[in-house]
């Protein structure tokens, strides 16, 4: 698909306006009301802007699917808003993917952070807009709170220049190396359910010459081994330049007598792919966490076990 260029993203300053919608999951903490969602935000600095998916409830969605997909289109569509925050992940985005006006997207880009479900609109945006997002915490995680966390966040969306190489919170070892060699490439990825499930749809970008990261949560290493060989199968990690692997929260056997760990799995799936691989990237559905621009270029050495941002989000 052709794209027309998009217009460079702008950093924000403080006090900017920043749009909050619900395009996934329904928000099922009762102390998480729009009233306090938008005063996270407000403490980052910026005005909040609530959109009507915020708070709203279709089953286990934010809304029904027109709902939240205006709201996408409206906070985009609003050039008073500057940036668009995810309230929180769960699932719905994939059900908007094909609805998504990607030519109103394409005219009014900013900066959309999330993670976690978001991941499909991280990835369709990629595809199909052209304009870098924000692997970034979401106004209802826990993580927003945190100081390494928010900095970094704060970071990524004011600061003009390239990242560099991405810090380390106190205390946290460097990344791991799965598979030595340093590679170069337009950094992409997100969740790894997410991922798999966008293969063979229009919506997972090509991969020639990308870096890609992958986190997960609460799955079985059976089902994580099942994920990646599907994308091994698919010719993702043939195509790739390198992976990188985020935080792999509880993760575990289900029969830890007979079960393949983490490690294990990651080792016999990736290792054999021959591509720079590096594991414990401090990212993902973890605390603190990065917030990794995801659609700029980015240099991986597996075995200094370092990421480095080489491209500005703006």
């Amino acid at each position: 698909m052709s794209q027309a260029k998009c217009a460079p993203l702008v950093p924000l300053r403080p006090g900017d306006r920043v749009g909050l919608i619900g395009p996934s999951g329904a928000i099922r903490d009762p102390a998480m009301t729009p009233e306090a969602l938008a005063a996270r935000v407000a403490a980052l600095g910026f005005e909040p802007v609530l959109g009507q998916s915020v708070g709203a409830a279709h089953g286990y969605l934010s809304g029904s699917d027109a709902l939240r997909l205006d709201d996408l289109h409206r906070m985009f569509a609003d050039d008073s808003i500057r940036a668009v925050h995810c309230v929180r992940g769960g699932y719905g985005v994939h059900r908007l993917l094909h609805r998504i006006d990607c030519g109103l997207l394409r005219a009014h880009p900013k900066p959309l952070i999330g993670f976690s479900d978001i991941t499909g609109l991280h990835l369709a945006i990629h595809a199909r807009c052209g304009f870098p997002t924000l692997h970034g915490p979401m106004a209802a995680s826990d993580a927003l709170l945190d100081p390494f966390s928010r900095a970094q966040l704060l970071r990524a969306l004011l600061c003009p220049d390239p990242l560099g190489a991405l810090p380390l919170p106190a205390g946290e070892p460097a990344p791991a190396c799965l598979h030595p060699g340093v590679a170069e490439g337009t950094l992409i990825g997100g969740n790894l359910s997410l991922i798999a499930a966008l293969c063979g749809t229009p919506f997972l970008p090509p991969m020639a010459g990308k870096v890609l990261f992958i986190e997960e949560i609460r799955e079985y290493t059976y089902a994580v081994d099942r994920m990646l060989t599907h994308l091994r199968l698919a010719g993702v990690f043939d195509a790739c330049a390198a992976v990188v692997f985020g935080g792999f929260t509880r993760c575990e056997p289900e029969y830890p007598d007979f079960g393949l760990t983490l490690e294990q799995v990651l080792a016999e799936v990736m290792i054999p792919c021959g591509k720079p691989a590096i594991t414990g990237l401090p990212c993902g559905h973890r605390c603190p966490t990065l917030t990794l621009p995801l659609g700029v270029r980015c240099r991986v050495d597996a075995g200094a076990g370092t990421l480095t941002i080489l491209e500005s989000l703006f």
